[in-house]
């Protein structure tokens, strides 16, 4: 397995790829002054190899990668992570240390559902989400692309969230977010457009 992104996400990754006894062979980063991550080379090459897990926790920036490169995407699941044989699970997706994914959840690309965090059944969350420790989503919850659910929040059942959008960190979701905006408190209000 290869890596594209050279810092605190990919040590994480590299704990799940240890954990599963998935080599890793390198790491790409841009950033030239990175030579080496853990015990792994960091190599700056515009040619990555595959199979390659983006290792970066902004979505937009995950994103652009997964589009800049025709290579073919792995995935990383820890094994304490309890994940139903009922679960999709796109290319590119990493599923964090004690993590619960339930019966019928549909996950995108590039996503990356984070330590502790619970989706609970028929969840959709589309391409390029993060899914911060510690979120809980109930049943039927669908998020849109690109956003991001911060840390410690909490959405109830059948609440849909739009894409791009921001929830701070330990939100109650209650009702509908729509796109681009950012989100926050208990319960949780639309602060802004972003």
């Amino acid at each position: 397995m290869y890596l594209y992104g050279a810092s605190g996400h990919a040590k994480v990754i590299v704990d799940i790829l240890r954990a599963i006894n998935e080599p890793i062979e390198a790491l790409f980063d841009d950033n030239e002054a990175i030579h080496r991550l853990l015990d792994y080379p960091v190599l700056h090459s515009v040619e990555v190899k595959e199979p390659l897990i983006i290792s970066i926790g902004n979505n937009n920036i995950r994103k652009k990668i997964a589009e800049q490169f025709n290579v073919r995407f792995g995935k990383a699941f820890h094994p304490s992570a309890i994940i139903s044989a009922t679960t999709t699970i796109d290319e590119g997706t990493v599923v964090m240390q004690g993590a619960i994914i339930q019966t019928g959840v549909y996950i995108g690309k590039h996503c990356i559902i984070n330590t502790g965090a619970s989706v609970d059944h028929e969840c959709v969350i589309e391409d390029y989400v993060h899914i911060s420790p510690h979120c809980t989503l109930c049943g039927n919850v669908k998020v849109g692309e690109g956003t991001w659910i911060g840390a410690g929040s909490i959405v109830i059942p059948g609440v849909k969230i739009g894409k791009w959008s921001v929830l701070g960190a330990g939100s109650v979701v209650t009702k509908d977010i729509p796109d681009g905006v950012l989100a926050v408190g208990n319960r949780c209000k639309i602060i802004k457009q972003i």
